[in-house]
Order: C-alpha cells, then structure tokens, then sequence
C-alpha cells in the first residue's frame, strides 16, 4: 500500500491562486518524448529515437465561481502563461517531501458546460519551447507545503536524492498572499544541519500583498545540488507570508 493515494488528496496550484477549492480533476499530466522511427530497410529489428519531450498539466476541470476571486474570475479567458503546480499528497493533504508536477503552461481555452452541473474547463498547452533546454522534467518533491510563516527556517532538511547530483535543478514559488514583500529560496546542504545550508535558488522579493505570485527559477544545468534541502524566507516588509515550494533534481 506504500505511496498509493486517490485525487481527493491533490492539490492545485496555479500564479499563486489555491485552486484546489474549486478543482473536480486535473490531467493528464503528461511528460512524453516523441519517437520517430529510425528503421531502414535493411535493419533486423525496428529502432527508435527519442525527439522532442512534451510537458503539459492537461485540463483543470473545475465548478464555475464568480466570486472576485473565484475561478470563474481568475480564469475567463485565454493566453495567459501560468506558473502551475499539482501537489500529490501520499493518503493525506499534501506535505513536504511529496511529489510535484510543476511547469510553466499557456492556458489556451476557457470554456463552460450547462450538461448538469455547470462546469468550466481551462486547457493548458505544453511548456513554452524556450524553457525546456533548462527544465528537462516535470516531476520534483515539496519542499514546503503551502502554509504561513512568521519566521526564518532553523529547521534540518530534506533527502529526497540520497547523494548530490549534479545536473542543476528549479524551485517553483507560489506566494498566496503576504503582508508585504518577502524573499523565498530553497537552500542546499552535504550535512544535514541547520549552520550548513546555503542559497542554492531564491525567488527575489515578492509581494502577494494585493495579488498572488507565481514564479519559477533554476540553476544553471550543470549545477551541483547537495544531498539535502530546505526552505528558506527572508522579510522584507512582511512579517507574514503563505507559500508553497515545489524543486525539481534535473535527471536528463
């Protein structure tokens, strides 16, 4: 029964909104490479080569809102780019060290169905082509579920790898809301103690004072990731801040 859960448990993510509140389904969520075939007339057995990968959230499905900040009022149109995240909780909501589908999508439709329920769905595309050089795969862990915070982080870490790995990685911030402006990062670590974390990624200052953010950043691609991680804020002129934190290990 290890790691087996139901959608009841996800949550989603999208520019700093919780949308979860107002998701029935979300998916596929797809990570594919295309594979033309590379067989010649003469070959014994048929071959493949990997293309192109594709990286897409799929379809929020979700009940129609209008309230200010409802989905119905984030979401009524079309060709915004969203900063997405889809957290998975393991038989429970989600928490730090869980798994994360995290990209960076166009939201290329909005539509409404009046079958029964009236219903919304809000297609997104697949991650922009300039991006996925860097971000090679959708898939990391929280390294922090989406909570409030009044202070610095002296907690120990995380292993999500169980060694360092050296192919750089992304961290993706959604900041719900603050009372000002803030700094969040994820730092990394060889030994797992509170004196031996440093900034590995930071989303600079943020404020969700008045509208949420959504950002995403990453190392350069050959960078080393130490064994453990954490979260980490700094204020600015907040005291409080809600967030998530969502980092990927590249693999590729």
């Amino acid at each position: 029964m290890a790691g087996r859960t139901v959608s009841k448990w996800a949550r989603v993510y999208a520019g700093g909104y919780d949308l979860s509140g107002y998701t029935r389904s979300m998916g596929p969520l797809t990570h594919e490479f295309d594979t033309p075939g590379a067989t010649t007339l003469s070959d014994a057995v048929k071959g493949y080569l990997p293309n192109q990968v594709m990286i897409s959230p799929g379809t929020l499905n979700g009940v129609l809102d209008p309230t200010t900040a409802g989905l119905h009022a984030i979401a009524n149109g079309a060709g915004s780019v969203w900063d997405v995240m889809v957290a998975i909780g393991m038989r429970a909501e989600p928490a730090a060290g869980d798994p994360v589908f995290m990209c960076k999508s166009l939201q290329t439709a909005y539509s409404a169905d009046s079958a029964d329920l009236i219903t919304v769905n809000v297609p997104f595309g697949s991650w922009d082509v300039n991006d996925l050089p860097t971000f090679r795969t959708p898939w990391g862990f929280l390294v922090h579920t989406k909570a409030a915070r009044t202070a610095v982080n002296t907690a120990t870490g995380l292993d999500d790898n169980a060694a360092s790995s050296a192919l750089g990685g992304y961290a993706m911030f959604q900041l719900f809301s603050s009372n000002g402006t803030v700094t969040l990062s994820v730092q990394d670590a060889a030994t797992n103690s509170d004196g031996s974390f440093t900034e590995l990624l930071t989303s600079g200052s943020i404020d969700a004072s008045v509208t949420p953010v959504g950002n995403i950043v990453s190392t350069a691609t050959g960078a080393t990731v130490k064994r453990y991680l954490r979260w980490q804020l700094a204020f600015g002129t907040a005291n409080t801040a809600t967030f998530a934190i969502g980092f990927c290990r590249n693999k590729l």
